[in-house]
């Protein structure tokens, strides 16, 4: 499966955080970009069995998402 994330770097942490708009609430975070990555892999993961686990199947939603930036 694929998800798209949102990654931002957060000063006061000093790293990254990743949020999963997809999935409620899942987000995680790393010092570097591909370690935030790595830990997101495994909150989806952790996000998924817990919901499975309760009898709320992730049923993916097709969602067009557009990312954009504007400078004012």
């Amino acid at each position: 499966m694929k998800f798209k994330v949102i990654i931002s770097y957060d000063l006061e942490y000093k790293g990254y955080v990743v949020d999963v708009p997809e999935l409620d609430g899942c987000m995680s975070q790393g010092k570097t970009m591909d370690e935030a990555l790595v830990n997101v892999k495994d909150a989806i993961k952790g996000w998924l069995y817990t919901e499975e686990k309760h009898g709320r199947p992730y049923v993916p939603e097709s969602k067009d998402i557009f990312l954009g930036e504007v400078s004012v």
